[in-house]
């Protein structure tokens, strides 16, 4: 019988502490461009208010419900999520941005399904381990099922095409597939053809292939692909023990591109130095200790997989855009949770944290 245990204040602090401090960042990021092109120095700055204001209510009204209902309904979750996926390919309903139709179009917002499939493969993949869990010794019988799923959702996410959100949500199956018991050797396989598969995909992009090459030398070309990477570690550079100030960035005056986004880390960094480093490192990692915690003290199989998918998926999409903002990985278009600029991504991680919230709540 479920009981309830304390709420995790700890981590809910953390996760307002960095979402209200992104806040503030994509102010300080967006003012100058969106001053130039909408007239509005606060124009980015509202629009994710908006969204951090549904996310935190949402947040908390989720934590109170049982997670158990999403176990129930994780078929029709994962549905509607692929629907989604489906609808938003069509011209006149998904909406191209950055050379990506991977949006819906709603006035100034933007909707991106591809943020909700991410939660609703994490629910679905663990009900899954839950029911069958004896079949995970067989690969035909057990792995592949799951897997075949998870990469026809990634084929769908290419045809965006979005590389970056397709790697985020195979890396967390594969994750979840192996704190499951998925012999090791058969991620060692699936490596090597994941490698093959990412080799291909790069060269029938052109746009990735330019990619790599500024990745391994950005000075070759640095008035186009190598660009954005330049002017990143241009912002990083300067930034020394306590930064330029707050508001003082130069990169974000038409330096770097869209700061607010992908590379908001940059600015972060310029402004505020190595202390403004450690302070999102340590909420990071007080968020990602205190996820981890969960899914380990959780006695419901369930509720273990589901906390454990949502925290390393969070994990790996943090590391991953950190990598790329200090140049170590190619540019992949991933955004920083809870910092970045994006309304779906900052809703459904709000609402991902209210799940684990509600996890939290309850010990057998």
């Amino acid at each position: 019988m479920m009981q309830k245990n304390h709420f995790n204040w700890v981590l809910c602090i953390s996760i307002l502490a960095i979402s209200i401090f992104g806040l503030i960042m994509i102010y300080s990021a967006s003012y100058v461009w969106a001053e130039y092109k909408f007239s509005d120095p606060f124009k980015f700055v509202k629009n994710q208010g908006l969204f951090f204001v549904i996310g935190v209510v949402l947040m908390f009204l989720i934590s109170k419900v049982d997670f158990h209902v999403y176990e129930k309904n994780a078929n029709k979750i994962l549905g509607v999520c692929i629907l989604l996926l489906i609808l938003v390919l069509i011209p006149g309903l998904g909406t191209v941005r950055n050379g990506s139709r991977s949006w819906f179009g709603i006035g100034s917002f933007g909707i991106q399904p591809s943020e909700f499939t991410k939660l609703g493969l994490i629910i679905f993949t663990s009900k899954y381990l839950c029911r069958n869990g004896k079949d995970l010794k067989s690969i035909k019988k057990g792995v592949l099922p799951i897997l075949g799923l998870t990469l026809s959702i990634f084929g769908l996410i290419m045809l965006q095409p979005d590389f970056g959100t397709g790697t985020i949500i195979v890396m967390t199956i594969i994750g979840i597939l192996f704190v499951g018991g998925v012999n090791f050797k058969f991620f060692f396989k699936i490596g090597i053809l994941g490698v093959v598969g990412i080799v291909i995909l790069v060269l029938i992009a052109p746009y990735r292939l330019a990619r790599i090459l500024s990745f391994l030398d950005p000075w070759k070309d640095p008035l186009g692909s190598g660009f954005q990477i330049i002017q990143s570690l241009y912002a990083i550079g300067p930034g020394g023990l306590f930064g330029l100030g707050f508001g003082n960035s130069i990169q974000k005056h038409f330096y770097l591109p869209e700061p607010q986004t992908d590379f908001i880390f940059s600015i972060i960094s310029e402004e505020f130095g190595f202390l403004g480093v450690l302070i999102v490192a340590s909420l990071f990692l007080c968020i990602i200790i205190q996820g981890f915690k969960v899914a380990h003290e959780s006695s419901d199989l369930f509720g273990k997989y589901l906390a454990f998918g949502i925290v390393f998926q969070l994990s790996f999409q943090a590391v991953l855009n950190l990598c790329v903002v200090v140049g170590l990985i190619p540019v992949t278009g991933v955004t920083l949770p809870f910092l970045s600029y994006g309304g779906s991504s900052l809703l459904i991680t709000l609402c991902s944290m209210g799940v684990v919230l509600n996890i939290s709540r309850k010990e057998g």
